[in-house]
């Protein structure tokens, strides 16, 4: 190419987005009288020299489209880790990933230092029975880097026809090399609830994440417990760990199922601290359509019985906002660890040409008006897994968005043992994968701590009286001796 068709192209491209920068000028400020900043013309100038540069040099002729999609995409990732730029076909697999059933291997996923990151494999899903783990980077999607690759295109790779493999290649905190992992993928048909009678006349509900039927599931669940139990329940255990969150209103719901009428569950603030919504314990905010409310027939002594939640690092988004709730209100003591400390709104705004962008709007507030950004849910009666030897947190993200009210953020790090731990059997190991994996379906107080410390509160009423509110007197610290 000529230096005079190179000087032609720049001037031409320079030209055409500086019209289109004067022109928005123009209107933004005729808008916004009020406001002394109009669009950076300066700026928008040299993005088009970038882009001119790059139509007239680069060694290969991208589109207009690619470039100009390249460019929206690194516009809003640049913003925080929950932000992101979907093209049409990410826009539909979002949509997709909510309603319950989807292709794939099963785990939530977010990005941290360049790679893809576990944030916690979805229950009884592929991912999960072969031994990916909270924490895990993916650091190879079929022998290739996921180096810069963004959440989506990593998503996009995982996912494919059921029955196909994958091999993903992690890398673990207590791991002294790779772990490589065939995945055979399947239809993802998340059973978002279960419920177990633990003994007579106490529950159990587990939920592994928040979809369009979880409050409806919850109720079916209480229900079916009171049934089996033959008599209303004493009590009741909510396992939120490693549930990775989902939709907001599951959230309000399973909140509402235990609060009264109108408590207030959450709350929003966006830009300057200015307030957003505020959702309580009502039918209209939690419910997507008209008709029965998925809450109908709820057992009555769930308003009343002494109720524990389990949280841990993997406790995420909606978990942490039905934990914060349910602690706010004094009607639950929250027992384990902290939570992951994901605290922020993603609105998915659609746009003309059938894309969309995930934009972080505002941050969660509990109705005490604690922000759950970057610090998590403390629990009241913190008990460890000895099990975990590393977790990770919102904090611990690039470019994460720190709690407006201050204090210190909470990261991950190792669990560091009281005592030495005993010598690891030679066999064994999938047997022992097998066991952790099947203790969440079943679960065994007598081999899970946190489980036994929850139950032993609920049957103690005067115990769990106690604890309620304890972990107000105990601030999120940044460095804690150990994790789970």
């Amino acid at each position: 190419m000529s230096k005079s068709t190179l000087k032609k192209v720049a001037l031409y491209t320079l030209g055409a987005f500086s019209g289109v920068a004067l022109s928005l000028s123009v209107q933004s400020y005729a808008a916004n009288k009020d406001k002394a900043e109009a669009l950076p013309v300066q700026s928008i100038r040299t993005m088009a020299e970038v882009y001119g540069q790059i139509k007239a040099n680069y060694y290969q002729d991208k589109s207009d489209d690619k470039l100009i999609e390249g460019a929206m995409k690194g516009m809003v990732a640049g913003l925080d880790p929950h932000s992101e730029y979907m093209t049409k076909k990410d826009y539909a697999d979002l949509k997709e990933s909510t309603s319950g059933e989807f292709g794939g291997l099963g785990m939530e996923v977010g990005s941290e230092d360049g790679f893809v990151k576990v944030v916690a494999p979805i229950e009884d899903t592929p991912a999960e029975r072969a031994g990916v783990k909270s924490g895990d980077f993916i650091v190879k999607i079929n022998g290739v880097s996921t180096r810069g690759m963004t959440v989506n295109e990593a998503v996009k790779k995982m996912r494919g026809k059921p029955g196909t493999d994958i091999v993903l290649t992690l890398s673990r905190k207590d791991a002294t090399k790779p772990i490589t992992v065939k995945i055979t993928r399947a239809i993802i048909k998340v059973k978002s609830v279960r419920h177990h009678l633990l003994e007579p006349g106490y529950g159990y509900i587990r939920i592994s994440q928040f979809q369009e039927r979880t409050v409806a599931a919850l109720n079916e669940s209480a229900q079916a417990l009171s049934k089996q139990n033959k008599a209303p329940l004493k009590g009741l255990v909510l396992d939120l760990r490693d549930d990775p969150g989902g939709l907001l209103n599951g959230a309000v719901g399973v909140s509402a199922a235990f609060l009264p009428a109108e408590a207030t569950v959450v709350s929003t603030k966006g830009r300057d601290g200015r307030g957003g919504m505020i959702l309580k314990a009502i039918p209209e905010d939690y419910m997507l359509t008209t008709g029965k409310d998925p809450l109908h027939g709820l057992p009555a002594e769930l308003k009343t019985v002494p109720v524990t939640v389990l949280i841990n690092s993997g406790s995420a988004s909606a978990s942490e906002i039905v934990a914060g709730a349910l602690q706010d209100h004094r009607r639950a003591v929250v027992v384990g660890t902290q939570s992951f400390g994901k605290g922020s709104v993603q609105t998915v705004l659609p746009l003309s040409n059938g894309s969309a962008i995930k934009l972080t709007t505002a941050l969660y507030y509990t109705p005490k008006d604690r922000s759950i950004q970057a610090q998590g849910i403390v629990p009241d009666v913190e008990v460890k897994d000895k099990n975990r030897l590393f977790e990770s947190r919102e904090a611990d993200l690039l470019g994460h968005i720190g709690n407006p009210l201050g204090g210190e953020e909470v990261n991950g790090n190792d669990y560091v043992p009281s005592e030495p731990e005993p010598a690891p059997k030679t066999k064994g190991k999938k047997d022992k994968k097998d066991e952790d994996i099947s203790s969440r379906r079943i679960p065994n107080p007598a081999k899970d701590d946190q489980l036994k410390k929850a139950l032993d509160l609920i049957k103690s009423p005067a115990q769990w009286q106690k604890s309620l509110g304890l972990a107000a007197k105990k601030p999120a610290s940044k460095k804690e001796k150990s994790s789970e």
